[in-house]
């Protein structure tokens, strides 16, 4: 006769089901291996300056870890300076700029920006008093949407003043420029002499080589005279001792005739 198997221990309630493991390993190694997204950054110059008349660039540009996507945007806002709400004065989406047909921009703003090299550029036209004020661009690359926005403040002038850094920068290229063209001036007197001396030395080396052959040949040709003069006088010597002998052999026999 079969036994019907013993029913096993009981399931506390509340305790976490067997099949449940194996999602909380996902997302446990999920968290710890995979990297977390990263964020889109937005780049802005702090502020620009124009004169009144005149147009100016707001440049902007980005970095996301995605590639480009076709639902690139691309959003400019104007805050007025001393006001408290920004409009919206220009999008661009799906390929085309918008821009917004309310505001004092509507006929001033100017799309130079390639989504292509991550450039969302505009130019504002005609520059007035009241343009003064903050311009934020907001981009959105989907997936990367999530990130902070970047804000650039112009400011408008009757005449565009010149900014301190801009002398600074001119004083201190000044001075540089000075530094090195009196570097160059004293490496180049320096050449000049160095050659001069190796010149002269070139010189002094050959009057020396000339002496010291003019000596030599000195020397080998008193070499040569020396044997030419022992054998001079060899040859006196041998001529004087025979006429010596000679003559006393005429002496001998002048007295043996007497």
């Amino acid at each position: 006769m079969l036994r019907a198997p013993a029913p096993g221990p009981a399931m506390a309630p509340g305790a976490p089901s067997s099949s449940s493991s194996p999602v909380l390993a996902v997302l446990l190694f999920s968290s710890l291996v995979l990297p977390p997204a990263q964020a889109i950054v937005v780049y802005t110059d702090r502020e620009v300056h124009g004169a009144v008349g005149s147009r100016v660039t707001l440049h902007c540009s980005f970095w996301s870890s995605e590639w480009v996507s076709d639902d690139l945007s691309f959003t400019w806002r104007y805050q007025p300076e001393g006001g408290r709400d920004a409009i919206s004065i220009f999008h661009y989406a799906k390929g085309q700029p918008y821009i917004d047909e309310v505001g004092t921009f509507k006929e001033r703003i100017q799309w130079v920006g390639d989504p292509r090299w991550k450039d969302g550029s505009i130019v504002i036209h005609n520059l007035d008093y009241s343009d003064n004020g903050t311009f934020t661009c907001d981009v959105k690359n989907p997936p990367d949407i999530v990130g902070k926005t970047s804000q650039v403040t112009l400011y408008v002038f009757e005449k565009v003043p010149t900014r301190y850094g801009v002398v600074l920068g001119a004083v201190i290229g000044g001075v540089i420029g000075v530094v090195l063209l009196l570097l160059l001036l004293f490496y180049l007197i320096r050449y000049c002499w160095l050659r001069r001396q190796a010149a002269l030395q070139r010189r002094l080396s050959a009057m020396e080589k000339g002496k010291l052959h003019k000596a030599g040949k000195d020397t080998s040709k008193r070499g040569r005279q020396t044997p030419v003069l022992y054998a001079m006088l060899d040859h006196s010597r041998s001529t004087k001792a025979a006429s010596e002998k000679k003559s006393k052999g005429l002496g001998e026999s002048r007295k043996d005739k007497k």
